[in-house]
Parts: C-alpha cells; sequence; structure tokens
C-alpha cells in the first residue's frame, strides 16, 4: 500500500522540538537534515541560528515536496560567546558558572517551507538572567537534571527554571527550542491551523 504523503515535516531530531510541535495537535513526520551546524568565521549568534533553520529545512524538503517543512535552530550567546550544548557534566557546570549573576540571550529562528517554494522566516530572542549561583548548587543542578544537550545547560521546562531570576520574552516556547506562536500563526496562513480541524 503506498505511503500517505506527509503535509507537515519537521527538519529535526530534537525530542524537545517534537515535544513542543505535538502541542499543536497537527500529524507531522520527523526528518533528520543532517546538518553541518559549525559556526562560520565572524558569524554572529542571529546570522547563524537563521542560517541553520534554513539549512535544515531545505535539506529535509526535496524529499517531501509536498508537505510544509519546519527548520528550526536555537543559539545561545552570553555576552556575544557562544554557549553550545555542553556534552558533559564538567563542560555544564563550567557553563553554568560563567553564567551566574549575569544575562545569556538565545536566538531560536524557525523556517516554513511551502511545497510552492514559499520561505517564511522568523527569529525570536529570549533574555535570561540567572541569578548569583554557587558552586554547590550548580553541580547539584547538573547531577538532577543532566542537561548535557541544552545549549546554555539547563532546562526551562525542568528544574533549571530555580537558576533564574528572570526570563523575558514574547514566547516561551522560544526558549525550549521551537517558537510556537509565530509557527502556529504561520501555519494558519498556510492553511494549516490547529483549531480549524474538526
Amino acid at each position: 500500500m503506498p505511503r500517505t504523503p506527509e503535509t507537515l515535516v519537521l527538519a529535526s531530531t530534537s525530542r524537545y522540538r517534537r515535544s513542543l510541535l505535538e502541542r499543536l495537535g497537527l500529524p507531522f513526520a520527523v526528518d533528520s537534515p543532517g546538518t553541518d551546524e559549525t559556526a562560520r568565521p565572524g558569524e554572529s549568534p542571529a546570522t547563524l541560528a537563521a542560517r541553520l533553520a534554513l539549512a535544515k529545512a531545505r535539506a529535509v524538503a526535496p524529499r517531501h515536496p509536498l508537505a510544509h517543512v519546519i527548520g528550526s535552530d536555537q543559539v545561545a550567546s552570553l555576552e556575544g560567546s557562544l554557549l553550545g550544548k555542553p556534552g558533559s557534566p564538567a563542560r555544564a557546570c563550567e557553563q553554568l558558572a560563567r553564567a551566574s549573576g549575569r544575562s545569556v540571550e538565545f536566538l531560536t529562528a524557525v523556517v516554513l517551507l511551502g511545497p510552492d517554494g514559499s520561505e517564511h522566516a522568523h527569529l525570536d530572542l529570549t533574555r535570561v538572567r540567572f541569578r548569583t549561583l554557587t558552586d554547590a548548587e550548580i553541580a547539584r543542578y547538573v547531577e538532577l537534571d543532566k542537561p548535557l544537550d541544552c545549549a546554555g545547560s539547563f532546562r526551562s521546562e525542568g528544574l533549571g527554571i530555580a537558576l533564574f531570576e528572570a526570563v523575558e520574552t514574547r514566547d516561551p516556547t522560544a526558549l525550549v527550542g521551537l517558537p510556537l506562536v509565530w509557527l502556529a500563526a504561520a501555519l494558519r496562513r498556510a492553511g494549516l491551523d490547529p483549531l480549524g480541524r474538526a
């Protein structure tokens, strides 16, 4: 039996983005873009996030010619210095110690490619103000929440919220990795309204 063509595809293997997109209640497929995420020399955090979101969507779109494809990327920046996914407890503790008492910017880019070749893009900026953290608090947090696959070394949807003084954002889902406020509006305009299904 032939497979039904997808109408919506997420160009990501991130479990966080998948979980966020599920909140909209639309059926979707997931396809890994396999994109090289290395920053180019002198590339700003905003430019990097936008470039990678578009590259991910464009990598996947040819495999799903009848679908709308979502690409997204997030870059964390501390005073212009990129904060990647730590990958190890020691690196996570190091990143959080640097962020202690300071603000970290999270630039989350999202792109929606249409089957007609249309491209719609958005860049969301969220600022997280960290409270002053002790070494013991940092070590305990990393042990409990294990944020080793998270840019900035925390999970805002988990215990990481206890590390903050404030979060400045227009869309709290952007901090987790996919700006759903903008994306829901873009999907509505594309005829994929999460509230329009019977």
